[in-house]
């Protein structure tokens, strides 16, 4: 992934629609460097939405981010504290500029609010924001163009179903989770128009921008509910946008017998979930490097700039289709190099993906 260009940051990490278990609102920080950092540390601090930094998915990808920085840079120091509910953001927000952090990062759109009126209050302070692009000067953006990814996964789905029907869900109906839905969604379209299909899109409708949703990012029984439904109906592919609630599904698609299988996001699922062989890909939000790269960036004193931010795409590596692992010999070679195709016409701009969630 390119550079973020930057700005010295403050980084707190809230995590969208998940949250750390391990630490809550109030506590002291889970420090990976027990005992505090000398005076001459660059600290770097994260926030985390309610649902877990181990969710195998929005949370995992964001720590990463801080460790690989903290890596590329022995100077570094990182830290992060959970957040239980959404009133948390505030005081959790609030306790890393008083601990003088050096980079904020709030990792999800969900945080946007609560992190708009803190660095409003603290102009001074660097933040940075996962999913969402904030008035204040002082938060480095970091956003995603899923769509464009999950566009190749619909395509993907609509070529190795077996039903003619493929399903998605959301965790909750913000745009970081329907962009997603979009993307696949078209995916989809692109497909039958192609190969003069019709293949059936459930748990999503572009159009109504309705769906299912389990209101939910951390209750896997929840998301198994949704995946139930949707199998039911009769789709054999489904993508869960749903955080950790998406590993009901995984799981219950891994003990299925092959009936159905599934399309992860955020992490690469074979190296993040215990059901590898469930899942045929992953449609990848390049987390980890984006904050490595704004971190590190920082802690060598360079500024980050608000405008442009940064925006992942295919182009630029910040978004992907991850390996298709245990289903490479099962995914076409027509199917594949077609994919390919796509991936290579969505980034030279000769195919526009849209979204209404898009980052603008």
């Amino acid at each position: 992934m390119r550079s973020v260009r930057g700005m010295r940051v403050v980084s707190v990490f809230a995590v969208g629609g998940l949250a750390l278990g391990a630490a809550a609102c109030g506590e002291a920080p889970s420090d990976s460097n027990a005992g505090g950092a000398a005076a001459d540390k660059y600290t770097a601090c994260m926030v985390t939405d309610v649902g877990g930094i181990d969710d195998k998915s929005f949370n995992t990808s964001a720590w990463a981010g801080l460790e690989a920085a903290k890596a590329a840079d022995s100077n570094i120091d990182i830290k992060y504290v959970a957040s239980k509910a959404q009133a948390d953001y505030e005081p959790n927000l609030t306790q890393y500029v008083n601990q003088d952090c050096d980079f904020v990062l709030a990792v999800g759109g969900l945080m946007g609010e609560a992190t708009s009126k803190i660095a409003k209050a603290n102009p001074d302070q660097q933040f940075g924001i996962v999913d969402a692009k904030l008035p204040e000067s002082n938060v480095f953006p970091m956003q995603f163009d899923t769509a464009q990814a999950g566009y190749l996964a619909g395509y993907l789905a609509a070529g190795m179903t077996k039903t003619g029907k493929v399903g998605t869900y959301g965790g909750m109906k913000i745009g970081p989770v329907t962009i997603f839905m979009d993307g696949f969604a078209d995916g989809v379209a692109q497909y039958n128009k192609v190969k003069g299909k019709n293949v059936q899109v459930l748990g999503w409708n572009k159009a109504t921008q309705n769906g299912s949703f389990t209101n939910d990012f951390v209750k896997q029984d929840e998301g198994r509910k949704v995946s139930d439904a949707l199998v039911a109906q009769g789709a054999d592919v489904i993508m869960p946008v749903a955080g950790g609630a998406g590993l009901g599904t995984t799981a219950a698609a891994q003990t299925s017998g092959g009936k159905y299988s599934v399309i992860w996001v955020d992490v690469d699922g074979c190296q993040s979930t215990p059901n590898c062989p469930a899942l045929m890909t992953t449609v990848v939000k390049n987390i980890t490097d984006a904050v490595k790269d704004a971190v590190v960036t920082a802690a060598k004193g360079e500024k980050l700039a608000h405008d442009p931010g940064f925006l992942g795409t295919l182009a630029n590596n910040g978004v992907s289709l991850a390996p298709y692992h245990e289903f490479d010999s099962k995914v076409p070679a027509e199917l594949k190099a077609e994919i390919d195709k796509l991936k290579a016409d969505i980034s030279s701009g000769a195919i526009k993906v849209t979204s209404a969630s898009q980052p603008k």
